[in-house]
């Protein structure tokens, strides 16, 4: 069993905007179009954990973690999980992870280059075992101890996690436990409190 932690995209932080369509901590997590070199890589049983973008009012977190169920293509995930597919919601905004349509082509809403899209359609990501930082309180304590945790895990230090484990970076199985263990102790902290 392996793991990866990966810093999603410059602004992408859903404790502030409500903006990260994948990975979606929903049941069953999944990321479907993002970082296809790690679905590449992973296997059933390893784990993906995501940091928040960068934005400029607060500090970066761990958001979650999921252990990898199965890899299937994008058109079964269509089928499978329909409040996945791209849509616009009702303040305007894409949301979704699956960004194929009915047929299996380039949804209309996914604005990325064409030539990526074979590439991207591969390995879409069903997980289980997610833990999620979701409610205020749980992303407080997440912002509060993302940098502290991630230079323990990694055995260094720095003043954003981009400084501490670069855009991703693989963790072994004691990491793995580490940052799950972790997560466990902030959900449970908060609600404690």
């Amino acid at each position: 069993m392996k793991g990866y932690i990966y810093i999603t995209g410059t602004g992408a932080d859903p404790g502030l905007h409500d903006n990260l369509d994948d990975p979606l901590f929903g049941d069953p997590p999944t990321l479907g179009a993002c970082m296809t070199n790690l679905r590449d890589f992973v296997d059933p049983g390893d784990y993906l954990f995501v940091v928040s973008g960068k934005a400029a009012s607060a500090a970066q977190y761990v958001i979650g973690g999921m252990r990898v169920a199965e890899k299937i293509d994008a058109l079964a995930a269509y089928g499978r999980f329909p409040q996945n597919r791209l849509r616009v919601d009702e303040n305007g905004v894409i949301r979704g992870n699956i960004i194929v349509d009915e047929y299996g082509n380039q949804h209309p809403l996914d604005h990325h280059d064409p030539d990526t899209f074979e590439r991207r359609v591969k390995n879409f990501i069903v997980g289980d075992e997610a833990e999620a930082l979701q409610t205020q309180r749980e992303i407080e304590l997440g912002r509060e101890q993302t940098l502290r945790k991630l230079s323990e895990v990694f055995d260094r230090q720095g003043n954003r996690p981009i400084d501490i484990m670069g855009r991703q970076r693989k963790l072994d199985e004691q990491q793995v436990h580490g940052l799950l263990d972790w997560l466990r102790g902030i959900k449970a902290a908060a609600t404690a409190e």
